[in-house]
């Protein structure tokens, strides 16, 4: 007998797109920029530095849609017996990714200007530099991007680690309640 008591948490259909399509968005992004920086210079490059610059500035847009649903949207509560410092750490997580999924583009958009090379959005829409170039600047920059890329994969890790033993060893819903073919009675009202 399940002496678990039955609540139905889940997260609505545009909060799971949302992040899905952001965890896709940047393990593409977290991918493409390590595989970029190894490349001999070539006209293949720059073109592959400019597909991350705008996959880069549509990760931000994509946040700042996903930070206004969110804000407008509770999500579910935590397992009722989840333990006061895993309730603590799992803000602390979420805080976290939320911090660098803002602190990775704006530094790499701090580098490019720094760098002298602007972002030009799909190769239409021209992002106006926030610095002016200062080689100097610009390194020091690219070794803030890459330290927060890596903080980033960190973060991943223990987020995806934390949701599997949620799944597997406390047996409750915190994995299922996100992913996207969730059965169940009855869809939230997406206000």
């Amino acid at each position: 007998m399940n002496d678990k008591p039955h609540y139905d948490a889940h997260y609505t259909t545009t909060a799971k797109a949302l992040h899905w399509l952001m965890a896709l968005l940047l393990i593409g992004l977290l991918a493409v920029g390590f595989i970029m920086t190894e490349m001999p210079l070539s006209p293949k490059k720059l073109e592959v530095y400019s597909w991350h610059k705008w996959a880069g500035v549509t990760a931000f847009v994509l946040l700042l849609v996903r930070v206004s649903w969110r804000i407008t949207h509770q999500p579910p509560p935590l397992p009722w017996n989840m333990g006061k410092l895993q309730q603590v750490g799992a803000h602390l997580g979420h805080i976290a990714l939320y911090a660098l999924m803002i602190a990775l583009p704006i530094s790499g958009w701090l580098m490019s200007s720094a760098k002298g090379f602007q972002t030009v959005w799909f190769g239409v829409l021209p992002i106006p530099d926030l610095l002016g170039k200062d080689k100097a600047l610009g390194e020091l920059l690219e070794e803030v991007h890459e330290s927060l890329s890596w903080l980033l994969i960190a973060v991943l890790v223990v987020h995806v680690v934390a949701a599997l033993k949620h799944h597997y060893i406390d047996k409750d819903d915190i994995l299922t309640r996100m992913l996207p073919n969730r059965q169940r009675a009855q869809e939230p009202t997406e206000q």
